[in-house]
């Protein structure tokens, strides 16, 4: 029986092991970052991961399907598609559903990515792979914080983030591995963050399933997008998710939105009757 040196006695109860630490290392930082800033993984709602391999001295960081560091091998998508062109469609299809895996591992292990974007998607030998926002590595090849094209409404507005804003970056992210064009256009931020709240996308020539899966993850209202699960599973079966009922309630960024508006309307209306 393990002694209680302070009283003299001994105890009964066995003496317990210190507690475990924070994830430590890549996983540690994916971690740090607060609600609402783009670029940043964030926890949500954690379950623990089931079956995924440690690495061999680090048993506390979680590996997760086809996420990588950012000195992996391999080209990002972001200068692939600028040098070459739209990826042809059975390639295009390959890295839909290899990053969707991707974010897929990450929200059932309670990670958010927070940045993902065609910066951090690297196209190497053995296919797509996604950069690990919490081992971004520094100096020019580093991936840069994902652009305002590529940034959920919710961010944009500095509204709780979770799972549905990944989902929105990876429907922005096909759109424009497919067309070679961001769904809202490139240009100063402050146009391209007023076309990502208010403007419908344009999807070019995606056609097919593909055309009607990123459509919905590119809806304005995050309860209204599929679930990353959802996008796998779809993307293999061929065809586009069930259609969720369109929620009921407005989101707060849109509130804020219409209040904007009508008080514009309403500062018109009496500057027109005073002068």
């Amino acid at each position: 029986m393990p002694h209680d040196t302070s009283r003299g006695r001994t105890s009964p109860h066995p003496a317990r092991p210190a507690a475990r630490s924070a994830r430590s290392g890549r996983a540690g930082r994916a971690l740090a970052g607060r609600p609402g800033r783009p670029g940043t993984a964030r926890p949500v709602a954690p379950r623990p991961p089931q079956g995924r391999p440690h690495a061999a001295g680090d048993a506390e960081v979680p590996r997760f399907r086809h996420v990588v560091g950012a000195d992996a091998e391999g080209s990002p998508l972001q200068r692939v598609v600028e040098e070459h062109g739209p990826l042809p469609a059975p390639k295009l299809r390959r890295v839909a559903l290899r990053t969707a895996a991707a974010l897929a591992s990450m929200h059932r292990a309670g990670i958010v990515h927070g940045g993902f974007g065609p910066a951090t998607v690297l196209l190497g030998p053995d296919g797509a792979k996604v950069v690990d926002p919490g081992d971004a590595g520094s100096g020019a090849d580093a991936p840069q914080p994902a652009s305002p094209s590529y940034l959920a409404p919710e961010q944009i507005e500095d509204e709780p983030v979770g799972r549905p804003a990944d989902v929105f970056a990876w429907g922005a992210t096909v759109v424009f591995a497919a067309t070679g064009r961001p769904p809202f256009g490139t240009g100063p931020r402050a146009e391209v963050v007023r076309r990502v709240t208010s403007r419908r996308p344009d999807l070019g020539d995606l056609s097919g399933p593909l055309r009607e899966l990123a459509a919905r993850c590119l809806d304005k209202n995050p309860a209204a997008r599929p679930t990353a699960p959802q996008v796998v599973r779809a993307l293999r079966e061929g065809q586009g998710p069930m259609p969720k009922p369109r929620p009921t309630r407005i989101p707060r960024y849109r509130w804020r939105m219409m209040l904007a508006l009508a008080a514009v309307v309403v500062c018109g209306f009496v500057l027109g009757m005073l002068y």
